[in-house]
């Protein structure tokens, strides 16, 4: 009967043991994410990671790119361009759909070199990083590194840039997050706060900070607010996507909520990434821009400008989530009830 206990006491010390070392735990972890070689859109060469989930699908015949997340089993959340899937080796630049890795500010040719040859990719565990030959137009190598959780629809993506020229260089990380058609996107607008001097109510205290200005809205020469695509809330910014609308939009903000969403078909894809106070970002302050035509629709996020050294590199990381089951309109009501928990459930 002792022998019994000692040995009972064993596999209980042995399992605290066991969930309370982290290489340990992280191996049991991993095993709920599986990665293979899989061909996708007419690339023979792609890589899947999927968990019990999501599935994503990242190419290495081009890139590197992103070009699929999605519920396992599920339509695609991202845009492809029918035309253009499973072509390489193009001397212009192919937009091809999914996520991709470009340089602020925009330039052409700088931003547009041509990412449609092959990529190496590295794996280890639940980690894939894409690495991408050097770009000729700028002297910029790109590589992205993707690491989804073992369960659930959290997908981790850190992109660098990295200057192999002979001179400094500024240039900030941007990815462009190209989402299928007819869904909407949503921003956060920063918390309300009255005027210091014009207060709610009588008594009221305000934070004499509030004479200053909270956040940058930034238009393009093409922007047109009269646009019904576009819907302001005194919370949110609303940008509807619409295949019969032939003109182009677009609009940058300085988001220090630190999220954008995109909501389709009950289906809300959520990206975050972290703004950096005291940092100066490209577009007059821009950390999210959004971008849709008669296409589709793109979440961009951007990190501040860096001035690189020869070798140097600058990192940006971004989250990924999506949930199911999720329905709004273009009221403050419906988001603070539908949209905002959801978010907020993410956010922690």
């Amino acid at each position: 009967m002792r022998r019994y206990d000692f040995f009972a006491g064993w596999k209980v010390s042995w399992l605290v043991v066991f969930l309370a070392t982290p290489g340990l735990s992280l191996l049991a972890a991993e095993r709920g994410t599986k990665m293979e070689k899989v061909a996708y859109g007419g690339w023979p060469n792609c890589i899947r990671l999927s968990n019990d989930t999501v599935e994503l699908i990242a190419t290495t015949d081009v890139g590197p790119r992103v070009i699929r997340y999605g519920f396992v089993g599920k339509e695609n959340e991202f845009f492809e361009d029918s035309e253009q899937m499973g072509k390489t080796n193009s001397e212009e630049w192919l937009a091809f759909g999914g996520h991709r890795l470009w340089l602020a500010p925009e330039a052409k040719p700088r931003s547009y070199h041509p990412d449609s040859k092959p990529v190496r990719a590295d794996r280890k565990g639940n980690t894939l990083r894409l690495i991408q030959p050097l770009e000729t137009d700028n002297g910029v190598q790109k590589e992205i590194t993707i690491t989804l959780a073992s369960s659930g629809s959290h997908v981790t993506l850190v992109h660098k840039l990295i200057n192999h020229n002979l001179w400094d260089i500024e240039v900030a990380p941007w990815t462009l997050t190209v989402m299928a058609p007819e869904g909407k996107a949503i921003f956060p607008q920063e918390p309300y706060s009255p005027h210091p001097d014009i207060p709610d109510f009588p008594g009221q205290v305000i934070d004499k900070r509030f004479y200053l200005s909270v956040r940058n809205l930034v238009l393009w020469s093409y922007t047109n607010l009269q646009d019904p695509r576009w819907v302001f809330t005194s919370k949110y910014i609303i940008l509807q996507q619409d295949p019969k609308a032939t003109k182009p939009q677009k609009i940058g903000m300085s988001n220090q909520q630190n999220w954008g969403a995109y909501l389709r078909g009950g289906h809300l894809f959520v990206k975050k990434n972290v703004f950096q106070e005291g940092a100066t970002y490209p577009d007059h302050g821009c950390t999210f821009e959004t971008f849709t035509n008669a296409a589709m629709l793109e979440l961009e996020g951007l990190g501040p400008l860096t001035e690189l050294p020869p070798g140097g590199s600058v990192d940006y990381r971004e989250d990924w989530y999506l949930l199911d089951g999720v329905k709004a309109d273009n009221t403050d009501e419906s988001i603070d009830e539908n949209v905002l928990p959801k978010v907020e459930s993410v956010m922690k």
